[in-house]
């Protein structure tokens, strides 16, 4: 072998493990890139059982896919991390952590020191970040058209949808929306063959005891127990003394007192966190108490700040009336609804106002889909009325790749080589929305380029329709500013992360107690 051969090979080697996490980083991409933009398609994600999703939900997609690649493993992390913080936006944070780790392996193939890159890529990031920050158009109320606009692009055009997120948004008002603590997509649910709804009110997944013979009760007093509705314990080796079993006795007739004294107190509705004594089962039908065993915590907490209630334990229900009623919420109607199996709790009480979205449709796969999109319109909008909007369809990004290509030309040192990385990562948005629409992505870019210049403004885009050049924000196509940048921010660390790898090695199991 020759030494121009030889220094070939040690070359490959050399770049061998980043090469194979691009690639793989690469395919992971390429499965969510297509879904990008209004005439992005969905892809068909099939179980092992045969089971189908059909959807363009990144989060979706990235989440379902059976990725065993550690550094395809690492992107994925960014569509997770995008979701559990912003609810939306994933593909467009997975598909520019793609582009970052692209631009950074050609730079660094090309001999740039990959610590350069990376150092390079971060001050990248921080700057585009500072760029799209001072770009940001702030939503003035419920009713500004903007934030309608920014619902409408996250629910991918489904009016439908977007009525629903809306009134919701309204009925939950605007300074709910703005606590960090409510998450409006948290409320939403997907119901097979009911029809869209705003409930102001929770819906409890548990069904009630004797649902058949469940009534319809208004302005109901409601009992909430972290506890069973059950006679206290006892020792069951006490039983076998006579003392023992004269105690269970007078615990049996407490516990026939408990129960009288709550139907005495017009109690309509019992929800416990664990179960229900047959005894106290028959007792409820007889009066017609709703009981609901078996819910959770977190939604008997919901109740008690919906209804005014104070959660207590089995104890509680010694007290005295006065004592006793003082623990009890209200609500002005509770009811269980056959068609969707569900107990419906409206609100009441207290100035606590829940809201739930019910998304139907007639099968499980599309309403499926659909809780997704609304659960994707509802994060856009809470993001919008937090931290403003953008631009969407790339344009803001592509302004800041050109502003940082002029930061770039005065730059010193190869870090610049990471700057440069990240300017042509940013462009990667609106190429592939273009390429997805049937354009080409190299002619319409300079077409927008050349309008962002000439108009001063951030916001001329691609009309995917016509092909012909728009006003995005006049047209309304905007994003939520949080969305982009902790996208951005996301996927500049999990690009940096990879980039850095130098060789991937196997460990050893742990259950291995042989030495090295």
């Amino acid at each position: 072998m020759s030494q121009g051969q030889q220094g070939h090979v040690d070359g490959d080697d050399r770049y061998s493990t980043l090469l194979n996490n691009s690639n793989a980083v690469r395919a992971v991409t390429s499965a969510v890139e297509g879904t990008l933009g209004p005439k992005g398609l969905d892809v068909m994600l099939v179980g092992p059982r045969g089971e189908v999703i059909i959807t363009n939900d990144g989060v979706t997609i990235l989440d379902k896919m059976d990725v065993s690649h550690p550094a395809a493993r690492l992107l994925i992390q960014v569509a997770r991390a995008q979701q559990e913080k912003i609810g939306d936006g994933t593909t467009t944070a997975t598909v520019l952590a793609g582009a970052l780790v692209q631009e950074g392996v050609s730079r660094i193939t090309k001999g740039v020191p990959a610590s350069k890159v990376v150092e390079g890529m971060r001050q990248g990031v921080a700057t585009a970040l500072q760029l799209l920050r001072d770009r940001v158009r702030h939503i003035d109320g419920l009713d500004d058209p903007l934030l309608e606009r920014t619902v409408y692009v996250a629910g991918r055009e489904r009016r439908d949808i977007v009525e629903l997120i809306m009134e919701a948004a309204s009925k939950a008002g605007l300074a709910r929306l703005k606590d960090p603590a409510y998450t409006l997509a948290d409320h939403i649910v997907a119901l097979e063959n009911a029809e869209n709804e705003v409930f102001e009110g929770l819906l409890l997944r548990q069904k009630p005891i004797y649902n058949r013979e469940a009534r319809e009760f208004h302005d109901a007093r409601v009992l909430v127990l972290f506890d069973a509705l059950e006679p206290d314990e006892m020792d069951e080796e006490a039983l076998t003394t006579e003392a023992g079993f004269a105690q269970y006795m007078d615990l049996r007739k407490q516990f026939a007192s408990d129960l009288a004294k709550l139907a005495d107190l017009s109690v309509k509705l019992i929800l416990l966190e664990k179960g229900v004594h047959p005894d106290a089962e028959q007792f409820c039908l007889d009066h017609g108490i709703m009981v609901v065993p078996r819910v959770s915590r977190a939604v008997l907490r919901q109740v008690c700040d919906m209804t005014g209630a104070v959660a207590g334990r089995r104890k509680a229900l010694h007290k005295d009336a006065e004592p006793l009623l003082s623990l009890m919420g209200r609500t002005p109607k509770v009811t269980y609804d056959e068609r969707i199996e569900r107990v419906r709790l409206a609100c009441g009480g207290t100035d606590e106002r829940l809201v739930t979205v019910i998304v139907g449709a007639s099968t499980s796969e599309v309403v499926g889909e659909a809780a997704r999109i609304a659960g994707d319109a509802a994060s856009a909008l809470q993001a919008a009325i937090t931290g403003g909007v953008l631009p969407g369809g790339g344009t803001s990004e592509l302004a800041v790749s050109y502003e940082l290509e002029r930061i770039r030309e005065a730059q010193k040192g190869m870090e610049a080589f990471g700057f440069e990385a990240v300017s042509s990562a940013l462009r990667k948005p609106m190429s592939q929305i273009l390429l997805n629409a049937g354009y080409n992505p190299l002619e319409k870019m300079e077409e927008v380029r050349a309008a962002q210049i000439n108009e001063g403004s951030d916001s001329m885009g691609i009309d995917c329709d016509s092909g012909s050049v728009v006003d995005y924000e006049t047209a309304g196509i905007v994003d939520p500013a949080p969305v982009k940048l902790h996208g951005l921010r996301a996927a500049g660390e999990v690009a940096a992360a990879v980039l850095r790898i130098h060789h991937v090695i196997k460990m050893k199991d742990l259950g291995d107690s042989a030495g090295i």
